[in-house]
Protein backbone atom coordinates (compact mmCIF):
# COMPACT_ATOMS: atom_id res chain seq x y z
CA UNK A 1 0.00 0.00 0.00
CA UNK A 2 2.87 2.25 0.44
CA UNK A 3 4.47 1.70 -2.39
CA UNK A 4 1.30 1.93 -4.05
CA UNK A 5 0.82 5.66 -2.14
CA UNK A 6 3.93 6.88 -2.95
CA UNK A 7 3.63 5.81 -6.86
CA UNK A 8 0.63 7.59 -7.05
CA UNK A 9 1.98 10.96 -5.69
CA UNK A 10 4.87 10.62 -7.75
CA UNK A 11 3.76 9.95 -10.59
CA UNK A 12 1.00 12.64 -10.03
CA UNK A 13 3.38 14.95 -9.73
CA UNK A 14 5.09 14.18 -13.10
CA UNK A 15 1.76 14.16 -15.00
CA UNK A 16 1.19 17.64 -13.23
CA UNK A 17 4.31 18.89 -14.93
CA UNK A 18 3.27 17.59 -17.85
CA UNK A 19 0.22 19.70 -17.53
CA UNK A 20 1.69 22.74 -16.67
CA UNK A 21 3.76 22.22 -20.04
CA UNK A 22 1.19 22.15 -22.02
CA UNK A 23 -0.42 25.25 -20.40
CA UNK A 24 2.36 27.19 -21.94
CA UNK A 25 0.19 26.76 -25.03
CA UNK A 26 -2.31 29.84 -23.28
CA UNK A 27 1.45 31.91 -22.89
CA UNK A 28 2.69 31.96 -26.88
CA UNK A 29 0.65 33.34 -29.41
CA UNK A 30 1.49 32.62 -32.75
CA UNK A 31 5.16 32.31 -32.47
CA UNK A 32 6.58 28.71 -31.04
CA UNK A 33 9.44 29.26 -28.60
CA UNK A 34 13.20 29.78 -30.48
CA UNK A 35 14.87 27.00 -32.17
CA UNK A 36 17.71 27.14 -29.58
CA UNK A 37 15.07 27.52 -26.53
CA UNK A 38 13.92 23.94 -27.84
CA UNK A 39 17.36 22.30 -28.46
CA UNK A 40 18.10 23.50 -24.78
CA UNK A 41 14.81 21.76 -23.39
CA UNK A 42 15.68 18.46 -25.48
CA UNK A 43 19.70 17.93 -24.57
CA UNK A 44 18.40 18.47 -20.85
CA UNK A 45 15.45 15.88 -21.13
CA UNK A 46 18.13 13.63 -22.39
CA UNK A 47 20.83 14.51 -19.82
CA UNK A 48 18.11 14.23 -16.94
CA UNK A 49 17.22 10.61 -18.52
CA UNK A 50 20.38 9.47 -18.31
CA UNK A 51 21.54 10.30 -14.88
CA UNK A 52 18.28 8.39 -14.00
CA UNK A 53 18.84 5.38 -16.01
CA UNK A 54 22.04 4.99 -14.04
CA UNK A 55 21.80 6.22 -10.36
CA UNK A 56 18.19 5.76 -10.01
CA UNK A 57 17.51 2.34 -11.83
CA UNK A 58 20.72 0.59 -13.16
CA UNK A 59 22.79 0.49 -9.98
CA UNK A 60 19.74 -0.09 -7.38
CA UNK A 61 18.97 -2.89 -9.64
CA UNK A 62 22.64 -4.57 -9.58
CA UNK A 63 22.15 -4.00 -5.48
CA UNK A 64 19.32 -5.80 -5.17
CA UNK A 65 19.89 -8.40 -7.34
CA UNK A 66 23.16 -9.07 -5.02
CA UNK A 67 20.68 -8.95 -2.04
CA UNK A 68 18.41 -11.71 -3.69
CA UNK A 69 21.68 -13.65 -4.43
CA UNK A 70 21.95 -13.54 -7.60
CA UNK A 71 24.63 -12.42 -10.01
CA UNK A 72 24.11 -8.17 -9.79
CA UNK A 73 24.98 -7.39 -13.62
CA UNK A 74 22.67 -10.37 -15.83
CA UNK A 75 19.70 -8.95 -14.63
CA UNK A 76 20.97 -5.06 -15.17
CA UNK A 77 22.11 -6.29 -18.13
CA UNK A 78 18.91 -8.58 -19.09
CA UNK A 79 16.75 -6.43 -18.13
CA UNK A 80 18.12 -3.29 -20.08
CA UNK A 81 18.17 -5.37 -23.19
CA UNK A 82 14.76 -6.10 -22.75
CA UNK A 83 13.31 -2.57 -22.79
CA UNK A 84 15.57 -1.47 -25.03
CA UNK A 85 13.90 -4.65 -27.51
CA UNK A 86 10.48 -3.56 -25.89
CA UNK A 87 10.66 -0.26 -27.18
CA UNK A 88 12.31 -1.07 -30.94
CA UNK A 89 9.17 -3.14 -31.00
CA UNK A 90 6.90 -0.39 -30.00
CA UNK A 91 8.11 1.96 -32.37
CA UNK A 92 7.96 -0.55 -35.48
CA UNK A 93 4.35 -1.18 -34.71
CA UNK A 94 3.29 2.09 -33.53
CA UNK A 95 2.93 4.72 -35.86
CA UNK A 96 5.26 7.38 -34.51
CA UNK A 97 5.44 11.11 -36.02
CA UNK A 98 8.06 13.88 -34.91
CA UNK A 99 6.60 17.37 -35.21
CA UNK A 100 9.26 18.44 -37.80
CA UNK A 101 8.74 15.03 -39.59
CA UNK A 102 6.67 15.27 -43.40
CA UNK A 103 5.21 11.77 -43.21
CA UNK A 104 5.10 9.19 -39.90
CA UNK A 105 7.12 6.41 -39.33
CA UNK A 106 6.51 2.78 -38.19
CA UNK A 107 3.42 0.71 -39.82
CA UNK A 108 1.45 3.47 -41.46
CA UNK A 109 -2.41 3.76 -40.26
CA UNK A 110 -5.21 5.36 -41.02
CA UNK A 111 -4.26 8.39 -38.33
CA UNK A 112 -4.20 12.08 -38.78
CA UNK A 113 -1.22 14.43 -37.72
CA UNK A 114 -2.35 15.40 -34.41
CA UNK A 115 -2.89 11.42 -33.84
CA UNK A 116 0.36 10.74 -34.64
CA UNK A 117 2.01 13.44 -32.79
CA UNK A 118 0.05 12.29 -29.74
CA UNK A 119 1.37 8.90 -30.07
CA UNK A 120 4.85 9.23 -30.36
CA UNK A 121 5.10 11.45 -26.99
CA UNK A 122 2.65 9.40 -24.98
CA UNK A 123 4.46 5.99 -26.29
CA UNK A 124 7.94 7.86 -24.66
CA UNK A 125 6.34 8.24 -21.36
CA UNK A 126 5.59 4.90 -20.87
CA UNK A 127 9.35 4.15 -19.26
CA UNK A 128 9.21 7.56 -17.36
CA UNK A 129 6.52 5.72 -15.36
CA UNK A 130 7.81 2.34 -15.14
CA UNK A 131 10.76 4.26 -13.73
CA UNK A 132 9.38 6.21 -11.28
CA UNK A 133 6.70 3.44 -9.81
CA UNK A 134 9.54 0.56 -9.70
CA UNK A 135 11.97 3.19 -7.80
CA UNK A 136 8.77 3.36 -4.95
CA UNK A 137 8.29 -0.04 -5.50
CA UNK A 138 11.88 -1.12 -4.28
CA UNK A 139 11.66 1.85 -1.55
CA UNK A 140 8.85 0.69 -0.10
CA UNK A 141 10.26 -3.02 -0.03
CA UNK A 142 13.35 -1.92 1.75
CA UNK A 143 11.94 -0.08 3.86
CA UNK A 144 14.73 2.34 3.29
CA UNK A 145 14.30 6.38 3.50
CA UNK A 146 17.38 6.66 1.61
CA UNK A 147 15.96 4.52 -1.58
CA UNK A 148 12.15 6.72 -0.71
CA UNK A 149 14.40 10.23 -0.97
CA UNK A 150 15.98 8.45 -4.37
CA UNK A 151 12.76 7.73 -5.83
CA UNK A 152 11.62 10.95 -4.91
CA UNK A 153 14.51 12.61 -6.07
CA UNK A 154 14.12 10.35 -9.65
CA UNK A 155 10.48 11.86 -9.83
CA UNK A 156 11.30 15.06 -9.50
CA UNK A 157 13.69 14.95 -12.05
CA UNK A 158 11.49 13.27 -14.14
CA UNK A 159 8.85 15.91 -13.68
CA UNK A 160 11.05 18.97 -14.42
CA UNK A 161 11.82 17.16 -17.69
CA UNK A 162 8.08 16.71 -18.34
CA UNK A 163 7.89 20.52 -18.66
CA UNK A 164 8.95 21.08 -22.04
CA UNK A 165 7.42 17.10 -23.20
CA UNK A 166 3.96 19.05 -22.35
CA UNK A 167 4.66 22.34 -24.51
CA UNK A 168 6.42 19.71 -27.07
CA UNK A 169 2.63 18.55 -28.06
CA UNK A 170 0.14 21.66 -27.41
CA UNK A 171 2.20 24.03 -29.35
CA UNK A 172 2.60 22.37 -32.20
CA UNK A 173 -0.94 21.71 -32.44
CA UNK A 174 -1.68 24.92 -32.03
CA UNK A 175 0.18 26.24 -34.60
CA UNK A 176 -1.16 23.50 -36.88
CA UNK A 177 -4.35 25.64 -36.55
CA UNK A 178 -6.52 24.10 -33.26
CA UNK A 179 -7.55 25.68 -31.08
CA UNK A 180 -6.07 26.19 -27.51
CA UNK A 181 -8.13 25.05 -25.30
CA UNK A 182 -8.01 21.48 -27.54
CA UNK A 183 -3.89 21.67 -27.72
CA UNK A 184 -3.71 22.14 -23.95
CA UNK A 185 -6.58 19.15 -23.23
CA UNK A 186 -4.25 17.10 -25.91
CA UNK A 187 -1.30 17.78 -24.21
CA UNK A 188 -2.16 17.09 -20.87
CA UNK A 189 -3.44 13.88 -21.72
CA UNK A 190 -0.39 12.63 -23.10
CA UNK A 191 0.64 12.73 -19.75
CA UNK A 192 -1.64 9.77 -17.96
CA UNK A 193 0.38 7.31 -19.22
CA UNK A 194 2.89 8.11 -16.56
CA UNK A 195 0.68 7.22 -13.53
CA UNK A 196 -1.30 4.36 -15.66
CA UNK A 197 2.55 2.83 -16.42
CA UNK A 198 3.67 3.41 -12.87
CA UNK A 199 0.67 2.21 -10.97
CA UNK A 200 0.82 -1.29 -12.96
CA UNK A 201 4.52 -1.35 -12.71
CA UNK A 202 4.26 -0.99 -8.78
CA UNK A 203 1.08 -4.13 -8.76
CA UNK A 204 3.77 -6.37 -10.55
CA UNK A 205 7.19 -5.70 -8.42
CA UNK A 206 4.46 -6.54 -5.64
CA UNK A 207 3.49 -9.77 -7.06
CA UNK A 208 6.85 -10.81 -7.85
CA UNK A 209 9.78 -9.44 -5.74
CA UNK A 210 12.01 -10.95 -7.87
CA UNK A 211 11.43 -9.21 -10.48
CA UNK A 212 12.24 -5.55 -9.23
CA UNK A 213 16.06 -5.87 -10.43
CA UNK A 214 14.50 -6.69 -13.90
CA UNK A 215 12.11 -4.02 -13.39
CA UNK A 216 14.35 -1.33 -12.58
CA UNK A 217 16.95 -2.02 -15.74
CA UNK A 218 14.12 -2.46 -18.22
CA UNK A 219 12.94 1.20 -17.20
CA UNK A 220 16.73 2.26 -17.31
CA UNK A 221 16.89 0.61 -20.98
CA UNK A 222 13.54 1.75 -22.37
CA UNK A 223 14.89 5.84 -21.05
CA UNK A 224 18.12 5.08 -22.96
CA UNK A 225 16.41 4.11 -25.71
CA UNK A 226 14.39 6.97 -26.09
CA UNK A 227 17.41 8.97 -25.39
CA UNK A 228 19.29 8.23 -28.46
CA UNK A 229 16.95 7.57 -30.64
CA UNK A 230 14.84 10.42 -29.88
CA UNK A 231 16.22 13.59 -27.15
CA UNK A 232 19.98 13.45 -28.79
CA UNK A 233 18.68 13.70 -32.78
CA UNK A 234 15.43 16.44 -31.80
CA UNK A 235 18.37 18.60 -29.99
CA UNK A 236 20.71 18.19 -32.54
CA UNK A 237 24.00 18.22 -30.17
CA UNK A 238 26.03 18.12 -32.94
CA UNK A 239 27.43 21.17 -33.94
CA UNK A 240 25.08 22.95 -31.43
CA UNK A 241 26.73 24.13 -27.96
CA UNK A 242 23.42 25.37 -26.61
CA UNK A 243 21.62 21.38 -26.83
CA UNK A 244 25.44 19.81 -25.21
CA UNK A 245 24.87 22.77 -22.67
CA UNK A 246 21.31 21.72 -22.01
CA UNK A 247 22.31 17.93 -21.77
CA UNK A 248 25.32 18.46 -19.38
CA UNK A 249 22.81 20.67 -17.02
CA UNK A 250 20.46 18.09 -16.78
CA UNK A 251 22.58 15.14 -16.24
CA UNK A 252 24.60 17.15 -13.51
CA UNK A 253 21.25 18.39 -11.73
CA UNK A 254 19.90 15.09 -11.69
CA UNK A 255 22.96 12.70 -10.55
CA UNK A 256 23.15 15.95 -7.68
CA UNK A 257 19.31 15.11 -6.87
CA UNK A 258 19.99 11.96 -6.51
CA UNK A 259 23.05 11.86 -4.60
CA UNK A 260 21.87 14.31 -2.50
CA UNK A 261 18.51 13.15 -1.88
CA UNK A 262 19.49 9.28 -1.69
Amino acid sequence: MNALLYAVLGTGFTFAMTTLGAAAVFIFRKSAPSDRLERCSLGFAAGVMIAASVWSLLIPAIDKAEQLGSVGWIPAAGGFSLGVVFLMLLDKLLPAFHAGADRPEGVRKSLGHTAMLIFAITLHNIPEGMAVGVAFALAANQKSEMLLASAAALALGMGIQNFPEGAAISIPLMQSGMSKRKAFFLGMLSGLVEPAAGILTVFIAGAAMQLLPWLLSFAAGAMLYVVVEELIPEAKLEGSHIGTFGAMSGFLIMMILDVALG
